[in-house]
């Protein structure tokens, strides 16, 4: 019997849950795609599950700025079931437009609902569709990113320069080891274009909670799930999908915890 169970968020411009919820579902667990109506219409349904992922898109067409629609409609509409379900030891995953909500929800880096940081337009000025290679912090807290060193993964988002209100909060992220994943280049330089894809700061291309439990990230770990995902997948001897690492980082801990 499966018991990680995961809601994949859809509606209003998300466009990504049906590879969300494969990804959790090769990686071990269960998912049900929810819209986020009905979330917020009955925010007790949280209670039925353990992992809650806003997957990518352009929710609400991004028409106030990235995913800030979401971001309210969800503080206002469901913030003390999302408090609960932190609080009580769930996980978060938030990935591109998801990510984008969960800061300015407040729910990174600091889930108190009080909005440190942004993820804004890219400094190209322009819509990036490539593939980046991640460094991860093996330090970092982060539930997702255990045991993993360097990933590859897709990103496409005309809005995600890491920014953060401050000097001090970049110092706590870095003392907390709170940046879970950068952006590298061949030498291994983080504000290099196009490594960097989008010009954030320090290359942040990810970030947890001091607990380890709610992350987010632009880049795409659901659509690297197949060896033949990657552009080199002829080159690398059949091995692939290693977005799933990050999924089954996420179940296998929600199992661990039952």
């Amino acid at each position: 019997m499966v018991r990680a169970s995961a809601m994949v968020l859809d509606g209003y411009g998300i466009n990504c849950p049906y590879e969300t919820a494969y990804a959790v579902r090769a990686s071990g667990g269960e998912a049900k795609i929810v819209h986020v109506g009905e979330l917020i219409a009955s925010p007790k349904i949280l209670e039925e599950y353990n992992l809650l992922i806003l997957p990518g898109g352009f929710s609400f067409g991004d028409d106030l700025g990235s995913a800030r629609v979401l971001a309210n409609r969800l503080r206002h509409g469901a913030g003390e079931a999302l408090r609960g379900f932190i609080g009580s030891g769930k996980l978060v995953m938030g990935i591109c437009n998801g990510f984008q909500a969960l800061v300015k929800m407040g729910l990174l880096p600091v889930p108190d609902f009080r909005q440190r940081v942004t993820l804004t337009y890219n400094s190209s000025g322009k819509f990036e569709d490539r593939w980046v290679r991640l460094a991860i912090n093996g330090k970092s807290p982060c539930v997702f990113t255990k045991g993993i060193e360097f990933l590859d993964l897709p990103v496409r988002h005309g809005e995600g320069r890491f920014v953060p209100s401050g000097k001090e909060v970049v110092e706590e992220m870095l003392g907390k080891n709170l940046i879970a994943c950068q952006y590298i280049g061949p030498g291994g330089d983080v504000n290099t274009y196009p490594y960097n894809p989008n010009g954030s700061v320090g290359g942040i291309a990810g970030i947890c909670d001091e607990s380890g439990r709610v992350f987010g990230l632009m880049p795409h770990p659901e659509a690297y799930n197949h060896f033949t995902n990657h552009p080199l997948w002829t080159r690398n001897g059949g091995k692939g999908g290693e977005g799933l690492r990050m999924f089954r980082n996420a179940i296998g801990h929600i199992e661990s915890c039952l």
